[in-house]
């Protein structure tokens, strides 16, 4: 095994010539010229280190037979964590007053919040890390509404499921945790944004491209959204005219959530592994 500090693209693929296997994470390059060139390296397996693989070219791995194989399911309370901090800090403005205080201004403008509870918190996407913030949420004391084709029976007892329309519309606080698919691409766009309070916040830490992130920087900066909280962006790193970096009561992290001690050494397990199956001729964790 090797570590290389460069990232995996089409143009640093040639550098796995005599490797079977590359590990990849969630920004990645792994489209069909990176795939192309790691075949043309030799290598047969493909080890994402990350639950999600809508970066990868799977018909064209398929069609040189490399197997690729993820890792679900490593982080939810790690994710789901970080979301419910997003929200604090966008609705108390934490990183206002950090800054506020290193410069020796202890002045209060511009730092009033509301309380989450008994407030409304919709969940889109209610797998094992959208289940994990429901249960914060509802630690909080918050009533907790989702979003989802199929309804988790594990929280059945506190989460009443609605439309999509519906949730938007009487959520306070709206958290994505759904896949990046070709039907859920750019799902939250003008038309929904429309549909939110004017004092609700949007955290994101799903994917980058279920956001229209021009339609939400503008939905910011005219006031018509109270604040958004963002782990992921649809390139990352954003280009610097991207209208979320400056866009009003915006809160960015650089796709941290997954970043836990207890996660990363679940995560590093996995992708062992899954390593350790695929020498042995026994699928595990095999993206199809």
């Amino acid at each position: 095994m090797e570590y290389l500090k460069t990232g995996l693209a089409a143009r640093t693929a040639s550098l796995a010539k005599g490797y079977d296997a590359v590990c990849a994470f969630v920004n990645s390059d792994v489209g069909t010229k990176t795939v192309e060139a790691l075949h043309e390296a030799g290598v047969k397996l493909i080890l994402m280190r990350c639950a999600g693989f809508n970066n990868v070219d799977l018909k064209t791995a398929a069609k040189y037979g490399i197997d690729v194989r993820r890792v679900p399911g490593y982080s939810p309370e790690a994710v789901a964590e970080h979301a419910m901090t997003l929200a604090m800090t966008v609705n108390r403005h934490m990183h206002k007053a950090y800054t506020k205080v290193r410069e020796n201004d202890f002045s209060l403008g511009g730092l009033m919040g509301f309380n989450f509870y008994q407030k409304t918190a919709g969940i889109v996407g209610t797998g094992k890390i959208g289940a994990a913030m429901a249960r914060i949420c509802r630690g909080f004391g918050m009533k907790v509404i989702a979003y989802d084709v199929y309804q988790n029976e594990s929280l059945k007892d506190f989460v009443t499921y609605v439309t999509l329309d519906e949730l938007l519309a009487q959520s306070d606080l709206i958290s994505l945790h759904c896949p990046l698919t070709e039907e859920t691409r750019g799902l939250v766009g003008r038309k929904l944004l429309a549909l939110m309070k004017p004092t609700a916040f949007l955290i994101n830490t799903a994917r980058g491209a279920l956001v229209d992130e021009l339609a939400l920087a503008e939905a910011l900066d005219q006031g018509r959204l109270a604040g958004a909280g963002l782990d992921v962006l649809t390139q990352e790193p954003p280009e610097p005219g991207n209208p979320l970096l400056s866009a009003q009561n915006c809160v960015i992290t650089p796709h941290v959530a997954w970043a836990a001690k207890e996660a990363r050494e679940r995560l590093i397990r996995i992708v062992a592994e899954n390593l350790r199956r695929y020498q042995e001729g026994r699928p595990q964790n095999v993206v199809s």
